[in-house]
């Protein structure tokens, strides 16, 4: 079902975080319109996080700061890829991690069906709007990760993800889990990132316990 943009209430300040790329668009308004559905979606998510001072939507938050980092990184991102880290975990919470088992193959499984999802979702979004076939495959490409290393533009979106992570949900994420589990995560994260990811993630004003989980992943890698 695709999600009409009146449904969201985030006021037009927090939909700008969604500005042009240094690319050409080539019908600006059909991108806004996708913007605005893909924020629709993501604005139903029940889950509230605390985000300049007022709960909103997990989700919604979640893609506005994708959009945020892609812009810093990368700011002559395309128009495909703009739409991609907008989509990135659309309405991500309608199949949470308990429906799979808590297994190793359990969360491939549940990995690989949301990357699907999520390309389907975002699929439906944009064929509303009128873009054209190759241009949705392109997106559902980017957010699925598809030729991941190989694809420059898989690569920038990887890059974002790692460092949204690392920017807004680390900490949070460090006080659940023990010291050797996060050194892995940490490893794993930075294998997955280029050169301007590292760069720019060694740059992040971390806390200092945080930052000395990151030394110590590095150290061991």
């Amino acid at each position: 079902m695709v999600a009409e943009p009146d449904s969201a209430p985030a006021p037009a300040a927090d939909r700008d975080t969604a500005p042009r790329m240094g690319a050409c668009m080539a019908d600006e308004a059909r991108y806004r319109e996708a913007i605005a559905r893909f924020d629709a979606a993501n604005a139903e998510d029940p889950n509230q996080v605390e985000d300049r001072g007022r709960l909103r939507p997990a989700e919604l938050v979640y893609a506005e700061r994708m959009t945020a980092w892609l812009a810093r990184l990368y700011p002559q991102a395309s128009e495909a890829l703009s739409l991609a880290a907008r989509a990135q975990h659309i309405r991500r919470w309608t199949l949470p991690r308990n429906a799979y088992p808590r297994d190793r193959a359990g969360y491939h499984r549940w990995r690989n069906t949301l990357k699907t999802r999520h390309a389907e979702l975002a699929g439906e979004i944009l064929e509303h709007c009128g873009y054209a076939p190759e241009d949705i495959a392109r997106v559902q490409a980017l957010i699925q990760k598809q030729r991941l290393k190989r694809d420059p533009e898989a690569q920038a979106l990887e890059d974002v993800v790692c460092l949204v992570f690392l920017d807004h949900y680390f900490a949070d994420f460090a006080r659940k889990h023990d010291d050797e589990k996060l050194i892995a995560i940490l490893r794993k994260t930075w294998a997955k990132m280029s050169e301007t990811g590292h760069a720019a993630a060694l740059a992040l004003p971390l806390a200092p316990d945080a930052k000395a989980l990151v030394r110590r992943a590095l150290s061991q890698g």
